[in-house]
């Protein structure tokens, strides 16, 4: 029997867990029983509060990636932007400092899981560290931060990769979950319940196989990175030294504060720099001046794994600016020049 477990979390999207409950359901009706579809928790069994308008459903099981099968993570439903506590990035983030991330990365582990993502479930497994070169997609709002987060965005419906599936936007759990049902069952099962439901699949799903568009192929031949293929620092000039020296940073998140060490200098012209945090010093990605303000990109790992756009100012001694990544809110961030 094929075991299919959805996994709740305090905030999730309505629509992202049931439309595919409703389709496994309607499968195993016409599979005879050949599926078990049922609500899960990494706690276990409990009533979960949605993230719409507090709708709660019960949850009878505890998420078990040992069961193999089938895991499907929805996103989150609330608040688009700002930081607070019904905010979307914020409750995504408190579902990935859960035991889901680290059952998830179990799942990803084993060769009987495949685990799918609905909509902004593809973000908290990116924000867990769960997607580090993996392509996938989510909401067309948070493709800059699935981006980010080390993720490889892929414009479609669908994306399969392999044992990890994705699906957009929210009604776009329906798509996903017939698909999982043609992939598991066979088409027939998966046409009965289109018709029963009387919807068609949307989008061609997307897989890392076959031939390669043209635009997609550089002029060696060869497939083009994808946009975090970092930029030569030495290939902005800019003649000012305003920037140069040691500076201590703090960036005041919505999850915590990011403490770092930046060190800026200009070669020929060209700035150049570096950022220590937690022991660890990585280049500054494509630093460069523009309309009064430094500007750079760098990947942090805390306190999640994203790459962050900064822009500051400075003023004698003192820097200010903000750091962001997609629609997550802006930090800001204030740093001295040590002397």
């Amino acid at each position: 029997m094929l075991h299919v477990q959805i996994v709740l979390f305090d905030g999730f999207d309505l629509l992202d867990a049931i439309a595919p409950y409703e389709v496994f359901a309607a499968a195993s009706m016409y599979a005879e029983d050949a599926l078990q579809v049922e609500l899960v928790t990494a706690e276990g069994p409990r009533h979960v509060a949605s993230g719409t308008q507090g709708l709660k459903i019960e949850a009878t099981a505890k998420l078990e990636p040992e069961r193999g099968g089938i895991i499907l993570v929805p996103g989150a439903s609330g608040k688009v932007s700002g930081d607070g506590p019904d905010s979307i990035p914020v409750i995504l983030h408190h579902a990935a400092s859960t035991d889901i991330s680290v059952r998830i990365r179990q799942a990803l582990e084993r060769e009987d899981v495949l685990v799918a993502t609905v909509c902004g479930g593809s973000l908290l497994l990116a924000m867990a560290g769960l997607l580090e070169g993996r392509h996938a997609v989510t909401h067309h709002m948070g493709m800059k931060v699935l981006e980010a987060a080390g993720a490889v965005p892929v414009q479609a419906r669908i994306v399969d990769d392999g044992n990890l599936v994705s699906a957009g936007g929210v009604t776009s759990g329906l798509d996903v979950a017939l698909y999982l049902v043609e992939r598991a069952l066979g088409p027939r099962i998966a046409h009965a319940v289109e018709q029963l439901f009387e919807f068609e699949r949307r989008g061609t799903v997307w897989r890392m196989e076959g031939m390669v568009p043209t635009e997609d192929v550089d002029a060696s031949g060869k497939e083009e990175e994808g946009a975090f293929a970092p930029v030569s620092a030495e290939s902005i000039l800019d003649t000012s030294s305003a920037y140069e020296g040691n500076w201590d940073v703090t960036i005041a998140t919505p999850i915590g504060k990011l403490e770092s060490r930046l060190a800026i200098h200009t070669d020929n012209g060209r700035i150049r720099g570096t950022a220590a945090q937690d022991g660890e010093t990585v280049e500054l990605i494509d630093p460069r001046a523009r309309e009064g303000k430094l500007v750079w990109g760098l990947r942090v790992n805390k306190p999640m794994k994203l790459q962050l756009h900064f822009e500051v100012t400075v003023q004698g001694d003192v820097m200010s600016g903000t750091a962001k990544a997609g629609f997550l809110p802006a930090s800001k961030l204030t740093g001295h020049r040590l002397v």
